[in-house]
Formats: C-alpha cells, structure tokens, sequence
C-alpha cells in the first residue's frame, strides 16, 4: 500500500507539472494577443495572473521537497523528481516573460516598426515549451532533441528582428523633435526586450527538454 501511494505521488506530480504548463502557455499566449492588439485590460489579466503562476510553483516546489525528503527516492524516481523541480521552475520563468509582454502592452502606444512581426516569433516559442511538455509526458527522448535544434532557428528569427530595429531605426528621417526621437527611442527599447525576452522563451523550452532526457536516460547531453 505504502509503495501504491508513492506511485500516485509521482504520478500526480507529472499530472500537476503538466497542468502548471497549460496555466503558464495560457498566459504566454494573452500577452503576445494583448501585445499585438493593444488590449491594456488583457494585459493587466496577465500582469494580476502572474500570482497564480507564482502560488503553483510553490506548492509543487514544496511536492517535490517532500518526496525527496519523505521517500528518499532512487534511481529513475530520483531524476524524475529533480527534473520536474527544474522544470516548474522555467516554467515560472515563462510566465514572469508572460507577464513583462503585459507590461510591455501597457506602454506600447503604436507599432513603429510594423515589418518585426513579434507573433511569429512567440508563436514558434510556445510551439516550442508545448512540445517540449509533451516530451516530458511522453518521455520522448528524440523530441528533445528535436526541440534543441528548433532553437537554432529562434534564435536567428530573434537576431533577424532586432536587425531590422536597428537598420530601420538608422533610416529614419520622420523623427525630428527631442520629443519625437525619446518616444521612438522608448519604442525601441521596448520592442527589443518584447524579442529578447521571446528568445528566452525559447531558451526555457531547451531546458525542458534537457531535464526531461537526463530524466528519462541520465544523459546530460543538452545541460548547458
């Protein structure tokens, strides 16, 4: 009996890591939709939300402490707990980047720079942390590294994104007065953190990945 309740622990934890996920791509997802369409009410939704986010990842932190201290698992049992206590925590890394595209939203007053098209990238970052989470449910040792080598295109959207900031930003010649040019620098800056912190995103979905096949074959090949 004792063994049996051990089990469901290990399996409500997946089932709660997993749930924790959809909570943190949900939010991920009304920040890139409030960003795009400039919905300050959406974006504060995201920016409040973020408590929730914060109260998950507390009580699984305080689950997977108490497995590792109650049970003293070994073995397997051993990296699926550890992995799982370092995946909640990029995911609370994600819905803090959620919660900065709300902030973000609250300052955007237009698109300066209509040709960056933020969406495509988030999208392709969520479709990244999805798969990602499915390959720690699955155990799916080659979607992780299939997710790793989608990184390498993120990462050249995102530095392709921020040339075109800078070159248009060079170009300009509509921007005149003090007050002009501070208003587009503030675009800017924004814009460039909305693309850093979208690669981030990305960034974390290795890191799920990593975890989930050291768990699933102790292979630290994708721990950076």
């Amino acid at each position: 009996m004792a063994r049996e309740s051990y089990q469901q622990k290990l399996d409500q934890l997946r089932e709660d890591v997993l749930y924790m996920s959809e909570i943190v791509l949900e939010r991920l997802r009304m920040g890139l939709d409030a960003l795009e369409s400039k919905d300050e009410d959406l974006a504060w939704e995201v920016i409040e939300g973020d408590h929730e986010v914060n109260q998950l990842y507390l009580e699984l932190e305080k689950d997977c402490v108490d497995l590792l201290a109650l049970q003293q698992p070994v073995a397997g049992d051993l990296r699926f707990i550890a992995a799982s206590f370092k995946i909640i925590t990029d995911l609370e890394r994600i819905g803090d980047l959620a919660t900065n595209l709300g902030d973000y939203t609250l300052d955007a007053q237009h698109d300066v720079f209509p040709e960056v098209d933020a969406q495509d990238i988030g999208n392709a970052t969520i479709e990244m942390v999805e798969d990602a989470m499915e390959a720690y449910a699955d155990e799916d040792v080659e979607a992780c590294y299939e997710i790793a080598d989608r990184d390498e295109h993120v990462d050249d959207m995102c530095e392709a994104a921020s040339e075109v900031v800078v070159r248009e930003l060079i170009e300009r010649e509509d921007v005149q007065t003090e007050e002009e040019i501070q208003r587009t620098m503030q675009d800017v800056y924004r814009l460039l953190l909305t693309i850093r912190d979208l690669e981030r995103v990305g960034d974390h979905a290795v890191n799920i990945a990593a975890r989930t096949l050291y768990m699933v074959e102790s292979d630290d090949d994708l721990l950076y």
